[in-house]
């Protein structure tokens, strides 16, 4: 057990918050603040997250992959989002999709991401898309959780283990942003500047696509 909620230390988000109704709807207000440029730009924000696992880690990888629904994902090989038991046995995950991340939402100035847009957190992807999928898979379990505009709409759900680590983000941008921000086969060579410990794919599976960039 991981003991009493009230004593684990907040590094990037509130553990003692579960949704911040408050913080997604400013979100959802401003998607041109939040999102310029469209999905590239929500792609960036969660890719930014890997970056972060691959830097502490020595090195990392994921994988982008553009869906024919018009939905994105983003899977990694790192060590899964933070999962604890608390005093009562009860199975808590670190909100980061839900709440803003403490250290970039109201510090613009603290980090860029690569294309020159202010880092915010991974609320801003949950609060940007129509549904936005969380897998999870880390040592101690792996789970999945479904979003709608970045509320939680099912609980943690089991998903069997497969002997790996890390993450997979499959969101679907809202439709207003859709038509913004299209990604390119030259993105991950230029993210590589960015992020020198993270190897970036990109696998096009939209219709009419070519296939698969590496």
């Amino acid at each position: 057990m991981d003991g009493s909620r009230a004593s684990w230390v907040n590094t990037t988000h509130d553990w003692a918050d579960t949704v911040d109704a408050d913080h997604l709807g400013r979100i959802r207000r401003e998607p041109g603040e939040f999102a310029p440029g469209g999905p590239g730009h929500l792609v960036l924000e969660v890719v930014a997250y890997a970056a972060d696992e691959a830097a502490s880690r020595g090195g990392g990888r994921c994988v982008v992959t553009l869906h024919a629904d018009g939905s994105v994902s983003v899977q990694d090989d790192g060590r899964g989002t933070d999962t604890r038991v608390d005093e009562h046995g009860r199975v808590v995950k670190k909100p980061v999709m839900a709440t803003k991340d403490l250290r970039f939402f109201d510090h613009p100035e603290a980090e860029r991401l690569p294309d020159g847009h202010p880092r915010r957190g991974m609320s801003t992807v949950a609060a940007l898309s129509e549904w936005l999928i969380h897998t999870n898979r880390r040592l101690n379990g792996s789970w999945s959780r479904r979003y709608e505009h970045g509320v939680p709409v099912t609980g943690l759900e089991s998903v069997e283990t497969d002997g790996t680590t890390g993450t997979c983000v499959r969101f679907l941008p809202a439709e207003g942003l859709r038509s913004h921000g299209a990604l390119t086969a030259d993105d991950p060579a230029r993210w590589s500047g960015h992020w020198p410990a993270l190897t970036v794919r990109i696998e096009d599976l939209r219709d009419g696509a070519d296939r698969p960039s590496r």
